[in-house]
Formats: structure tokens, C-alpha cells, sequence
């Protein structure tokens, strides 16, 4: 299970970097549906995902699911500002199909970037992307239209579309299914 993790961290790894990774990563398996963190928690995990689909999900005003990110393999998922600062989240991380994933605690983490130099400038350069990520995707739901919303989504990442549920695709991509069913036919024709 480690290593795609170990592809991700550097082609010069080495075997004392693997053996703390093989040390304060866990190995764990979930099936689809399972809430991994709940809101109103602290997030106990960093999570890698080796493979299948997980979504963080908020509850909105009226009580309805807004996903507000969709990871893929391979990459990191948790509410990382809640991770990092140690605060209660208001999201949720769930699995959308069967997962497996390698996840480390915040004090694992630190021990483990004091530790290794290699994991200190990985660590270092996630967080760094989380934050890109998140810029970007607020500045494309504000600028683009919900069809390129769609086909960006389409271009960057096609796995999510053949493994997500449709609700989850919409919502993330901040329209309602119907939208989302309108502007895919348009593209399947």
C-alpha cells in the first residue's frame, strides 16, 4: 500500500524515509459510506489515498450536503486547516466508494517531519498545494460558467466522473443535478 506514497514523495527516497513512513503511516480500509470524520471534531487523520474516491461534505442553511472537495488517487485528503490548527471542523470526510488509505495523526506528523528532512519538504509542499488548490477552485466558481466549471472538471479530472455520484459532482461543482444533467448532454452530443 505504500508505494504510491513513495513514488508521490521523491525518486530519491530512502530506506530510512521508507521505514518511518512504513512507522507512522497506517494502513486502513473503508467501505463506501463510511464517515472517516464527523463535524464538530478535531480531524484525528491526515489521509493518503492509495485508492478509491473520499468527499468532504458541510451542511448548509437549509440542511442540505454541499461536497466541497472530491479527492482521487493519489493525493491527501482531511479538513486541513481544522488538521493543522487542531480545531473543530464543520465538515465531514466520507468515503464515496471502497477505500484504501494510509493516515497519520498531527503528532505522528510533526514527529515524523522533525525527523526526516525528505517528509519535512513534502509536508511542507502539500499544504503549500492544499492552499493553491483551494485558491484556485473559489475563483473558478466565481468566474467560470457551470458548463466550464463542468469541462474543466472533465480536462483535469475524468476519473472523478466514471466513480462519483452525479449529486456529488453537482454540488461540488456549486449547480444542482438537473444543471449538471442539461450541460452533460450537451457535451455527449
Amino acid at each position: 500500500m505504500y508505494e504510491k506514497l513513495f513514488k508521490l514523495l521523491s525518486a530519491d527516497i530512502t530506506s530510512e524515509d521508507t521505514a518511518l513512513c512504513r512507522r507512522y503511516f497506517e494502513p486502513v480500509l473503508f467501505t463506501k459510506g463510511h464517515i472517516l470524520e464527523k463535524e464538530g471534531k478535531v480531524p484525528a487523520y491526515l489521509y493518503f489515498v492509495v485508492s478509491g474516491f473520499l468527499r468532504l461534505f458541510h451542511y448548509d442553511e437549509r440542511g442540505e450536503e454541499v461536497t466541497t472537495h472530491i479527492n482521487c488517487p493519489p493525493g491527501f485528503i482531511t479538513s486541513y486547516f481544522h488538521f493543522i490548527d487542531e480545531t473543530k471542523s464543520n465538515e465531514n470526510l466520507e468515503c464515496i466508494t471502497d477505500c484504501e488509505l494510509l493516515r497519520i495523526t498531527k503528532r505522528n506528523l510533526n514527529t515524523l517531519t522533525q525527523q526526516s528532512m525528505l517528509f519535512k519538504d513534502f509536508s511542507i509542499s502539500v499544504f503549500q498545494k492544499s492552499l493553491a488548490y483551494n485558491n484556485n477552485r473559489s475563483k473558478e466558481l466565481a468566474t467560470l460558467s457551470a458548463e466550464e466549471r463542468y469541462q474543466k472538471l472533465m480536462q483535469d479530472y475524468p476519473h472523478i466522473l466514471q466513480n462519483v455520484p452525479l449529486q456529488y459532482i453537482a454540488s461540488f461543482l456549486g449547480m444542482n443535478p438537473k444543471s449538471l444533467s442539461r450541460i452533460r448532454k450537451k457535451f455527449i452530443r
